[in-house]
């Protein structure tokens, strides 16, 4: 097919890859000249009505780097991606007005705050522009699911057996094509530091389960690691509720959060795996939690803004609370429960925490402290390097009794501590030895 000789705007948002992007791909093989856009929006770190920034210094670090490394992959493709520290409202009618813009691709949002910002991108363009988004997040996209939205199950269970006997999982997205380049085009500016975006420089602790940096590289190297060098994979089951140590899970998650990794490369990797090396329980789970992950996509996308107002998706109500001394404490890891603590502690050096020490956390915030559950998520949005906006409501909703748990469980925190740190390994190393004579 013959290239259409104008230039495409690629607008990337938490899609930061060149490999399974359906987008980009299009682009190249349907436009001669591409250029790529990411607004690192002041808002996104700016504070929110809880007192802390949107966006913390782990996750912003993260980005940087995953942004660095997508720059390196675009300019390969003769792409140069342009950064700009202001709103995409603003920066992409200049963009477009610029480079002659013909067409803009971008991934598709539901979230009240990306719909927002994707309107007033559009608002302000030409209807000559030729608009193309796609949902670019899933592993089961929604053309390949047997349930409709409206009737999507308010149990994962349901769904997920459903995904697994009538679902279709799409193959990866051909490679991007080589582009054209114009020698008239303004070099990309470097991207701004931390300081720059009104953050501190974030200090490495040895300490850290998540020593790895942002970038669609590092995923790659770190898939290689867990699955083909290491053969973790295959005790994946076994050793998913750690809590001390690099592979005691896979880490996907914040590569996954970013877009710098899709689910269906990690999906398609598992069936290799399972044909070379072992297929078994700890495989299986693997792809369980990437559904687990698309289960709250799909709850954002039936239930809407639901995801975060107080009373959740089921319009519970409890006595909540908003105490800024307890909030404080639970943050700062200053409650009764050292296991908490220690979570909460190597959340604040570190930008990560376990999955079991996510739930323990929440559930002790929401059904011990009895804090508006929203607080809890926020924070958990300002310094997850995972950051997801599905699966961090979805999954505090869930914990908090207002979401998609039928049992509306209470984590005993004490009796976690005992079954999963029993040595107190974990504890000791993140709380003050005293405290463990």
């Amino acid at each position: 097919m013959q290239k259409i000789k104008k230039t495409a705007l690629v607008w990337f948002r938490n899609d930061l890859r060149t490999q399974d992007h359906q987008n980009l791909t299009e682009a190249t093989q349907t436009y001669e000249r591409v250029i790529a856009f990411f607004s690192l929006d002041p808002k996104k770190f700016a504070p929110t009505v809880w007192g802390f920034k949107k966006t913390e210094k782990f996750r912003a670090q993260f980005l940087l780097e995953s942004l660095d490394d997508l720059r390196t992959q675009l300019w390969e493709l003769n792409i140069p991606l342009y950064v700009h520290q202001k709103a995409a409202a603003e920066s992409i009618p200049e963009l477009v007005e610029d480079f002659e813009i013909a067409a803009l691709y971008f991934q598709e949002e539901w979230t009240q705050e990306e719909v927002n910002v994707s309107n007033a991108v559009l608002q302000k363009l030409s209807p000559s522009i030729r608009i193309h988004q796609r949902k670019e997040q899933f592993l089961f996209h929604p053309e390949d699911v047997p349930i409709t939205i409206p009737n999507l199950p308010e149990v994962f269970t349901v769904f997920r057996k459903k995904c697994e006997k009538y679902g279709h999982i799409k193959t990866l997205a051909a490679a991007p094509e080589l582009c054209e380049r114009s020698s008239d085009w303004p070099l990309p500016k470097p991207l701004p530091s931390l300081i720059d975006l009104g953050l501190d420089e974030v200090s490495p602790d040895n300490r850290s389960a998540f020593p790895f940096q942002g970038g669609s590289k590092a995923a790659a190297d770190r898939l290689q690691h867990y699955f083909w060098d290491s053969k973790k994979l295959s005790y994946y089951k076994n050793t998913r509720n750690g809590l001390v140590g690099l592979d005691y899970s896979s880490k996907f998650s914040p590569w996954l959060a970013n877009g710098s990794l899709s689910p269906r490369t990690i999906y398609w990797a598992v069936k290799d795996y399972e044909k070379e090396i072992q297929k078994n329980s700890s495989t299986y789970w693997l792809v369980f939690e990437l559904i687990w992950r698309d289960y709250f996509k799909y709850v954002s996308l039936k239930h809407g803004n639901a995801l975060f107002q107080l009373g959740g998706i089921l319009k519970k109500s409890y006595q909540w609370k908003t105490d800024p001394t307890l909030f404080v404490d639970w943050a700062n890891g200053h409650t009764p429960e050292p296991f908490v603590n220690a979570n909460m502690i190597e959340l604040q050096k570190t930008g990560w925490m376990s999955n079991r020490g996510r739930q323990n956390v929440a559930s002790y915030f929401a059904k011990n402290l009895w804090l508006d559950w929203r607080m809890g998520a926020a924070y958990f949005e300002s310094l997850l390097l995972d950051y997801d906006v599905h699966s961090n409501y979805g999954n505090w909703m869930y914990v908090a009794g207002v979401g998609n748990d039928p049992r509306d469980r209470k984590f005993d925190v004490a009796w976690q501590a005992e079954r999963y740190d029993a040595d107190g390994k974990f504890q000791k190393r993140w709380l003050q030895q005293t405290l463990f004579p």
